[in-house]
């Protein structure tokens, strides 16, 4: 669904001068003298509650000891060992909620900046790279294996790195123009500039062995089958494609959009200025996807975003961190509400319905905590509806053996694999993930690769 480009729905209501400082980074790296400094404030404490809150168990001391010995080259060895994508996840991990968030000294003068470290190793490795062509990491002998990785995100990324590194050829389908995923098409865009996250691909890929097809989407383009005949093994990296329907009358009104569509069209956009943006924005969900929304829709010149989430802010989703973040920008954060309908009115011009407002209940949990409505009822005014409200799995070309029970994810064990042999699977698709972030992505294609690997080596010995 577009947005209709009217009195109150217009493009380029902001200079280009203001959208670039709008959408600039929005934490610049380190300099050099500041990494220095930052990593002389850690303990390098044994044992590290830092380590053990981030998924994918980089050695955090040791790469911020590295940090303030000079040492950049080690201390990216160290992270993109334990994380291939530790350029991203040092930009859009909630560290707050992980590493950051155990640092010992949040009970001093406040945590380590360890995201900021982490991407200070990590630019300074892939530049040192863009310049020398020396790779940090060299490619095993070719095993003559080759694994099909559908799904060029990070659980995807992540796998086929990890075989690509230990001499088994990959190859990767993607239904999408650009690899990367959600970290190309799902995240704001002033958290990851400069292109950065095609940029971090092509460093992954240039370890060699790696062949990359797009637009190849598995069910269309490629059953499961053909792919477990020609190759020795299958991972399924294929995240949530389908969006939750917000079931609420007036949905298909003109100006009612899927927050991630949004999100991606501006990712995607070459001109800022060119992009069409409500004067009356609200934001339903209460996840990280709700705030990217919310505030790039300020950042894009709108007078109003307010954000609504059907229970309180202890239930979200998104961390206090990116709330306060959304509220220090503009948006209003309104919780306890959830949506009826979303009243239009006539378009002129055009006989479709172009949103106005939406009619909210105020809700509260019963004595037996279940949510209810109260029957208070209230309005938003909203010419752009942006709905955030979760994503589900398309199920299509997947055999109905490897679904859970619901239908709703793929089942995996803790290494990724499915009910099939040869078939793994990682990432927001499957119905282990404990957290919904980048890095736990990075973490099941990780897992997976090293399972595959260890499952070729059997074989190997037996055949011996």
């Amino acid at each position: 669904m577009a947005l209709h480009k009217n009195d109150d729905i217009a493009a380029g209501c902001l200079p280009k001068e203001r959208l670039a400082a709008n959408f600039a980074d929005m934490a610049p790296p380190l300099s050099a003298h500041a990494a220095v400094v930052e990593a002389d404030r850690c303990y390098y404490c044994y044992d590290a509650p830092c380590v053990n809150a981030c998924p994918t168990s980089i050695d955090i001391p040791g790469f911020i000891r590295k940090i303030g010995n000079g040492n950049l080259v080690g201390a990216a060895r160290d992270i993109l060992s334990a994380n291939p994508l530790g350029g991203m996840c040092a930009r859009v991990c909630p560290t707050e909620i992980l590493c950051e968030g155990a640092c010992v000294r949040n009970h001093q003068d406040g945590p380590i900046a360890i995201g900021a470290l982490q991407r200070h190793a990590t630019d300074h490795q892939m530049a040192r790279e863009a310049v020398s062509g020396k790779p940090l990491f060299a490619r095993a002998a070719d095993t003559g294996r080759h694994v099909a990785v559908v799904g060029a995100g990070p659980a995807g990324l992540s796998c086929a790195h990890t075989l690509a590194l230990n001499g088994h050829r990959v190859t990767i389908f993607d239904a999408h123009d650009k690899p990367g995923g959600l970290n190309e098409y799902g995240i704001a865009a002033y958290k990851t500039v400069d292109d950065f996250a095609q940029r971090e691909v092509q460093w992954l890929l240039s370890i060699g062995g790696i062949e990359l097809r797009s637009r190849y989407q598995l069910g269309r383009d490629v059953s499961l089958t053909q792919l477990r005949e020609q190759f020795d093994a299958v991972f399924l990296g294929i995240g949530l494609g389908g969006i939750n329907a917000l079931r609420a009358d007036g949905e298909t009104f003109a100006g009612v959009l899927n927050a991630v569509d949004f999100i991606a069209q501006l990712r995607q956009s070459d001109d800022l200025s060119t992009l069409p943006v409500g004067q009356y924005v609200v934001v339903i969900g209460g996840g990280n996807t709700a705030i990217d929304a919310a505030v790039q829709s300020i950042k894009l010149g709108a007078r109003q975003v307010t954000m609504v989430y059907r229970r309180g802010v202890a239930q979200m989703s998104a961390t206090w961190a990116e709330r306060d973040f959304a509220r220090k920008q503009g948006v209003v954060l309104r919780e306890w509400a959830r949506p009826l309908r979303i009243i239009g009115m006539p378009h002129a011009g055009s006989g479709d319905a172009q949103a106005s407002a939406v009619q909210f209940e105020t809700t509260r949990l019963d004595a037996e905590g279940r949510l209810e409505g109260t029957g208070e009822i209230f309005c938003i005014k909203a010419d752009v509806v942006l709905k955030a409200i979760g994503q589900t799995l398309v199920s299509d070309g997947i055999d109905a053996q490897l679904l859970t029970l619901d239908g709703t994810r793929i089942a995996v064990d803790a290494d990724g694999a499915t009910s099939l042999p040869d078939v793994w699977a990682g990432g927001d698709c499957t119905n282990h993930q404990a957290l919904d972030l980048t890095v736990q992505a990075v973490q099941d294609g990780k897992l997976a690769a090293h399972a595959i690997i260890r499952q070729f080596a059997c074989t190997v010995a037996k055949a011996v």
